[in-house]
């Protein structure tokens, strides 16, 4: 992870630190196309004794879970980030008890000091890609709308582990035809970030029966000319903990990252 981040120049990491100030002082909105080139994270914690559990859920959905950093039982300062704090460093988190989300809070701090025992898991996210096919010609609809990229809850089941099981989440992302093969392309070589597209065109495949009502984040602007994409989503975990009732786990709030010091550029295969 250090040898990572040290592929980063000076101004991205100073870039990156000041972001990740603005959001603990209070910024607070979905962070695509924020510090273009720099790794962004989903994160899911949950007690030490659902840890291995979930480690092996993730283990065995690598495309939609892609783990990037654990921190072990009590740990907040993640490799990724060194000065980062993840009790802080996301613009909002979301409380989940016994699967139900309980509340959504612009700062964890409070909630986190109440359970010592949590391990936090750091997973790849695709609004690190995003820089690479903007640099391709390809419009991110969501960026250009400033709008929140939206996720939907597949009818595709995840393998299960242990006690998590769920359902895949997608984000989707609306192009011409003719871009993509390179969209698939260009994902494709950063599978620590979700990778290539699960799906292309028809959504009532994935059990999406609407995509103008997303389960999580904004609804698209679709053009006339325009296929749906889908990709893998860093959400996914969050469909677990809905469907495996886990007692207690707090997780990012879908769109809102933490924003790391590692170049998008370190995770191509």
């Amino acid at each position: 992870m250090l040898t990572h981040r040290a592929l980063a120049s000076a101004e991205q990491l100073a870039q990156a630190e000041h972001m990740r100030t603005q959001i603990r002082q209070g910024w607070d909105r979905p962070t695509a196309g924020l510090v273009a080139g720099m790794t962004q994270v989903n994160m899911i914690s949950v007690p030490q004794d659902w840890a291995y559990d979930f480690l092996l859920y993730a283990q065995r959905n690598p495309q939609s879970c892609p783990v990037l950093e654990v921190l072990e039982q009590g740990q907040f300062q993640p490799q990724l980030a060194p000065s980062a704090d993840i009790r802080h460093d996301f613009p909002r988190y979301r409380i989940w008890r016994s699967g139900q989300l309980e509340e959504e809070v612009t700062d964890a701090l409070q909630i986190w000091q109440q359970h010592p025992d949590l391990v936090t898991f750091l997973i790849g996210c695709s609004f690190s890609f995003e820089t690479a096919l903007m640099e391709a010609g390809i419009e991110m609809r969501h960026i250009q709308d400033q709008r929140n990229v939206p996720m939907y809850l597949t009818n595709i089941a995840c393998q299960p582990a242990g006690r998590i099981s769920g359902n895949l989440v997608v984000s989707m992302r609306p192009m011409p035809a003719h871009q993509i093969s390179q969209a698939v392309q260009i994902t494709a070589r950063l599978p620590q970030v979700h990778g290539a597209p699960v799906h292309i065109g028809n959504p009532n495949a994935l059990g999406i029966e609407d995509l103008s009502q997303p389960d999580f984040g904004d609804a698209p602007r679709l053009l006339s000319d325009e296929i749906p994409v889908f990709w893998a989503c860093g959400v996914t975990p969050q469909a677990a903990v809905m469907q495996s009732k886990i007692p207690f786990a707090i997780t990012h709030a879908p769109g809102h990252m933490l924003i790391t010091d590692v170049p998008d550029r370190a995770w191509l295969s």
